[in-house]
């Protein structure tokens, strides 16, 4: 509440709207064009920025994150009905009514191929969510880009990493669709005997913390 009340106020253009999380389907903030907002707390801790002192510990993240994962929401419950439907009938939603403004965003008709096939209708465009048909090389490109050295690469460490891959990945996309991708990858089944994948580390000048969600 206190991030929209500061979009309404500001003069910097900011805008802070909630919105559908992918995962959870319960709402987050999102700051536009389109970041992400995450919060850091700690209990009895402040912050020196410039010659004051903020006794608040909070810290507000802002980090760009693909509308599409945002979409996956709104196309696969508009897949249920089996058609290709405009994207303004696809995403509407009573409780998150700023979903719209994902449809305003420039960069977001180049990407829908990724995850959609495309009909023009009555010189409109209609789309359908066809992302288990799209026949995308998941595990390839992390390979050639993420893991290649000059020395072979163990394939306990290449399994390690595309594990912790499809967990940062999961946060953003429904359980359905998270385990989907799970048997695609051939992934083993989660088991209580294994530690949890490593929390990246951020560092601020003079301080360090660690975060437990994906920024």
């Amino acid at each position: 509440e206190y991030l929209e009340d500061v979009s309404k106020k500001a003069k910097s253009g900011l805008m802070f709207v909630k919105l559908v999380n992918p995962c959870s389907g319960e709402g987050a903030i999102y700051l536009f064009t389109l970041f992400e907002v995450k919060v850091f707390k700690e209990k009895h801790h402040s912050w020196f920025i410039n010659q004051s002192v903020q006794s608040r510990g909070l810290v507000h993240f802002a980090t760009p994150v693909d509308p599409l994962f945002l979409l996956l929401h709104y196309l696969m419950k508009a897949d249920k009905e089996g058609k290709f439907q405009p994207l303004d009938q696809v995403v509407v939603d009573n409780v998150f009514p700023n979903c719209i403004l994902l449809l305003k965003l420039p960069e977001l008709e180049k990407l829908l191929h990724h995850v959609t096939e495309e009909k023009e209708i009555d010189n409109k465009k209609h789309y359908k969510y066809t992302l288990k048909t799209g026949n995308v090389n998941v595990i390839s490109p992390v390979q050639s880009t993420a893991f290649f050295s000059g020395d072979q690469v163990s394939t306990d460490k290449e399994e390690d990493d595309i594990l912790y891959a499809h967990g940062l990945i999961s946060d953003y996309i429904p359980k359905e669709l998270s385990n989907d991708l799970s048997k695609y990858l051939k992934l083993p089944e989660p088991s209580a005997s294994l530690p949890n994948p490593p929390s990246k580390k951020i560092r601020f000048r003079g301080c360090s913390c660690r975060e437990t969600h994906t920024v």
